[in-house]
């Protein structure tokens, strides 16, 4: 008896070239094979002819060689992204540098020959350390406008040379060498240092090396704020403190006697802000705490 093999075939269309890419045709022969074995036979042919099509490209165009590689890496971080490949810090920082490079450095050497000789900011900032709230996308500071200081909280400690040297010594350098005009104490919503201040128990017990001995900087605002707001629930609360302890950092900064001099000079102001990032908006206020109106995107 003759045994008859059924076969059937998917054709691709020879040629076709699509904003700029070659997608070469060719023949598929479809058997009885399972569809996964199939669909990869598929795959694969169509992966080497893209390649193929890719390197003929080039080989006439070398000037696109430097688009490609960026089109490759981006496409590469989007795979390993989305197949849950193992995060590659290295080259995360390596490609984010070659970006920085190529978009900001090489299209403003003016700036950075500047920048070579020295940094005159106008703006000394206190941010939160907290990922989603950088002061330079959130304000657009370009280089050299802003000499900014990040902890948890964006808390202010007051002059202590023993015990917060480190914030001291910044505010030092910003007020009597760098001559900023302007000390911005900037907040934001859900702010988890403020969280955790708000959660210390009343007795003052506890339960990390650093965090909680920190956020206590600002103890007088979460009792302002449970003394006046203790009908509030909790999270209502903590928006508050987020707020009042930027008024405690702006007293603090008072406690430095060159911050309190040029503040007296009037060539030193002092402004709290509050950037809510679930609203879109930005709050600024003057050490007096009145608010001026909110800046919405």
């Amino acid at each position: 008896m003759r045994r008859v093999i059924i076969v059937d075939y998917l054709f691709v269309l020879p040629v076709k070239q699509l904003s700029g890419s070659f997608f070469v045709g060719t023949q598929y022969h479809k058997s009885k094979l399972p569809a996964k074995q199939q669909d990869r036979r598929m795959a694969k042919d169509m992966y080497e002819e893209a390649i193929a099509g890719l390197k003929k490209l080039l080989s006439a165009k070398g000037e696109l060689e430097a688009v490609a590689v960026t089109k490759i890496r981006q496409l590469t971080a989007e795979l390993e992204e989305s197949s849950g490949k193992v995060f590659d810090p290295v080259e995360r920082i390596r490609t984010g540098f070659d970006h920085f490079k190529k978009e900001k450095y090489e299209k403003n050497p003016a700036l950075y020959e500047k920048l070579a000789k020295g940094q005159s900011p106008k703006f000394l900032v206190f941010a939160c350390s907290d990922s989603r709230v950088c002061p330079s996308h959130i304000l657009n500071f370009q280089p050299g406008e802003a000499f900014i200081v990040r902890n948890i909280a964006n808390m202010v400690p007051p002059y202590d040379q023993k015990k917060y040297s480190g914030g001291g010594a910044a505010i030092e350098y910003a007020v009597l060498y760098l001559k900023v005009e302007n000390i911005v104490v900037i907040g934001h919503s859900c702010c988890g240092g403020i969280k955790g201040l708000m959660s210390i128990p009343d007795d003052g017990t506890t339960q990390s090396d650093f965090i909680e001995e920190w956020v206590n900087i600002c103890k007088t605002a979460k009792a302002k704020v449970k003394a006046e707001c203790n009908n509030l629930d909790f999270t209502e609360q903590c928006t508050l403190l987020e707020k009042e302890a930027v008024n405690v950092s702006l007293g603090n900064l008072l406690t430095y006697p060159f911050v309190r001099e040029a503040v007296g000079k009037k060539t030193l102001s002092l402004k709290g802000g509050h950037y809510d990032f679930l609203k879109g908006s930005f709050e600024l206020w003057n050490l007096d705490f009145s608010l001026s109106p909110s800046l919405s995107a």
